[in-house]
């Protein structure tokens, strides 16, 4: 009923930049959280960045200061700005959409998008 489509990954040198977008759609009402988490090869799931639907933000330590997340409410889209990348950063970054109100039916729900690769190599 929901989908989350990710766009924006790829291969960048250290020190570039990449700007991720995700938009949901489906019979949505209201979301509360968007956000971005990340897998690396032989690592758990982590978390990234999210934004709430009144512009809270979160941060992971490891990104603060290079990644900016932001949101558009009226487009269900979420964006992630990845500055001053570094090869730690290589992974298959996830959309997330939390505490998602449906039209047809009760209940909040929670989605994952399919994930897209980031690759910082040079």
């Amino acid at each position: 009923q929901v989908q989350l489509e990710e766009s924006g990954g790829g291969l960048v040198q250290p020190g570039g930049s990449l700007r991720l977008s995700c938009e949901a759609s489906g019979n949505i009402f209201s979301i509360h959280t968007m956000g971005w988490y990340r897998q690396a090869p032989g690592k758990q799931r982590e978390l990234v960045a999210t934004c709430t639907s009144d512009g809270a933000t979160r941060y992971a330590d490891s990104v603060r200061g290079r990644f900016t997340i932001s949101r558009d409410n009226n487009k269900s889209t979420v964006y992630l700005q990845m500055n001053s990348l570094k090869a730690e950063d290589t992974a298959v970054y996830y959309c997330n959409a939390e505490k998602v109100r449906l039209v047809v039916k009760p209940g909040e729900y929670d989605y994952w998008g399919q994930g897209t690769q980031v690759t910082v190599s040079s």
